[in-house]
């Protein structure tokens, strides 16, 4: 007889099958990868162009990994998201790809602006598995019950997108804000109110987006992973 132990934040120990929770962690971290992998190069899909910055629809499967894994799984599929954000602006570049791509800010900016955009690529991505994570885990003692995952899982999918947005706009303002005037072709002086326009308006659309997602697709997958009953 197998003994089956489930929780929030962490899948099952054993399933009825003998599977391991290694095993299975492993084998959700690489679904969860060649999906990114899969939206990231497949055009239109996980990055959409737009006249100045790419929407993207990639933090979705980090969120939903999170939950499901943990927060450093979390935490590297967001690498992932980073690393084609990196590749996908190097070879398919916009008008803001210096805030993506460390080769196309060298190209600009020399060394200081690699590890500017090394950031900006990198970090706030890193962080959309591990704050998602937290917040369903913490919701997740409050809402119980299958509405209560759902709501919670959607609540999660929001925050997760706006983590996104709001550091990577916000970190653009620190570390580029005259880059981004010019870019966009107006005044450093109205770069804030620029910015602050995309969190609350693409930003908001993106959340929005996510929330839903993952809660009907975080839902379904918990379901058949037996993952937090």
């Amino acid at each position: 007889m197998n003994n089956t132990t489930v929780g929030v934040g962490g899948i099952s120990k054993e399933n009825t099958t003998g599977v391991s929770a290694s095993v299975r962690e492993l084998v959700l971290t690489a679904l969860f990868t060649a999906i990114i992998l899969m939206m990231a190069f497949v055009p239109n899909l996980g990055y959409i162009n737009l006249v100045i910055i790419k929407a993207t629809l990639l933090h979705i499967p980090v969120i939903i990994g999170a939950v499901l894994l943990g927060p450093k799984k979390g935490a590297f599929l967001g690498g992932v998201f980073g690393a084609t954000s990196f590749i996908n602006n190097t070879f398919n570049p916009s008008v803001m790809s210096f805030a993506f791509s460390p080769i196309v800010a060298y190209s600009t900016y020399g060394i200081g602006g690699v590890f500017k955009t090394i950031f900006i690529c990198f970090v706030p991505r890193i962080c959309i598995g591990i704050g998602a994570y937290f917040v369903y885990t913490g919701l997740r003692k409050i809402f119980t019950g299958k509405i209560g995952r759902s709501t919670t899982l959607a609540v999660a999918g929001v925050c997760g997108a706006m983590i996104n947005t709001i550091l990577v706009m916000g970190s653009i303002y620190v570390l580029y804000a005259s880059a981004y005037a010019e870019a966009t072709g107006i005044q450093v002086a109205d770069v804030f109110k620029t910015v602050m326009g995309v969190v609350f308006g693409q930003g908001i659309l993106e959340a929005i987006v996510s929330g839903i997602i993952v809660s009907a697709v975080g839902t379904a997958l918990m379901v058949i992973t037996k993952h937090d009953k």
